[in-house]
């Protein structure tokens, strides 16, 4: 677990990017996930519910140890349309079961002929008309089921770290995906914005922000900020972009983010200096400078400052047993990492190296 203060986060940047420290202590127990595709299941919940009229359909999709890119280029071949014009909402893990949506545009494949498709990789379990491309990002949230092999824990250490979890949440790291397999869209940061080609850009410039943004957040749960407002923090209402300040705490803001309602956020770097205040800023600014590599390269890509709640909820979290293995049922909103939930419970490691996507 890396330590120190900020003024130490370009010598930990490594470790608070892909192993940052945890918010309730070591881990309960090792253990091994994905053994197979169907220990890591994955369900999208977009949300809304499909217009029913439009030039584009709709797909409820199933794959299994199949990637995203890859099935949507599959729907592109049987549609007869170019792969960019296939929509879907995120990136899902390889190794895993993953029910996510697609869309693909009107052709003369009937609704009906759609949901006969069916691979030895993917099914297409619906089909139905709808107004428009899916957008990245386009879901409310994600469902999971996860099963954990060779833990050795017992029923008290688990009901108690569930309790946790569930009335604090958990610090809302960006997994260890969005830095590249064994950190390498890390190592392309300092190259500079004009040598990235597409995608290559995208991914870089997005591990930028995520390592910033780790790093800030490492330091808050050093100092046990995390999932507290202070001062000059910026607050978001869970599950929301919305954000507002916080110029002054009172006894309802304290309740509020108690109840997990409100959460502090962290930057997500861009041009100008961050909308917090005080100690925060301070905090905020002197990552930023320390890691000027990452601030310059989304500087020079023109993006302006956000904010990212520091805190994750986890909704409907629950545990089973079963000989071998703890699974675990859980929610998470959208653009959130189950790594980052399961690593607050677990040490445990992929049985096939490092995954695809995010939620």
């Amino acid at each position: 677990m890396p330590t120190g203060g900020p003024t130490s986060a370009s010598a930990t940047w490594p470790a608070a990017a892909l192993d940052p420290p945890r918010a309730f202590g070591p881990p309960l127990s090792s253990g091994v996930l994905r053994t197979q595709p169907d220990d890591f299941v994955v369900e999208e919940d977009l949300g809304f519910t499909p217009a029913g009229t439009g030039q584009h359909v709709l797909l409820k999709v199933r794959k299994r140890d199949a990637n995203t890119q890859w099935v949507a280029r599959e729907l592109a071949r049987i549609c007869r349309c170019r792969p960019m014009d296939v929509g879907f909402a995120g990136l899902k893990d390889r190794r895993a079961v993953a029910i996510q949506w697609f869309t693909v545009p009107k052709s003369s494949q009937s609704l009906e002929a759609w949901s006969t498709v069916k691979t030895s990789e993917f099914e297409v379990l619906e089909a139905h008309a709808h107004t428009r491309k899916l957008p990245r990002g386009a879901l409310a949230g994600n469902g999971f089921v996860i099963r954990v092999r060779n833990v050795t824990v017992t029923d008290q250490q688990l009901a108690d770290r569930v309790a946790q979890i569930t009335h604090r949440g958990v610090p809302n790291y960006f997994g260890p995906q969005r830095f590249g397999r064994q950190g390498s869209n890390l190592a392309r940061i300092s190259a500079g914005l004009r040598t990235l080609r597409m995608p290559e850009r995208g991914f870089v410039l997005s591990a930028a922000r995520s390592l910033i943004f780790n790093v800030v957040l490492a330091q808050r749960v050093r100092d046990e900020s995390w999932d507290r407002l202070e001062a000059g923090d910026v607050a978001n209402l869970d599950g929301r972009g919305s954000v507002f300040a916080v110029d002054a705490l009172d006894a309802t803001l304290v309740e509020r983010c108690s109840k997990l309602d409100i959460h502090p956020t962290g930057p997500m770097w861009g041009r100008g200096s961050p909308t917090s205040h005080g100690r925060v800023l301070e905090l905020e600014s002197a990552v930023g400078a320390q890691l000027p590599d990452a601030a310059a390269l989304v500087h020079e890509a023109g993006m302006n400052q956000e904010r990212r709640s520091l805190r994750l909820t986890v909704r409907n979290l629950e545990w089973t047993r079963e000989p071998d293995a703890v699974v675990l049922r859980f929610r998470l909103m959208r653009g959130s990492f189950a790594t980052t939930v399961i690593r607050e419970m677990f040490d445990a490691v992929s049985a096939d190296g490092e995954p695809e996507g995010d939620a």
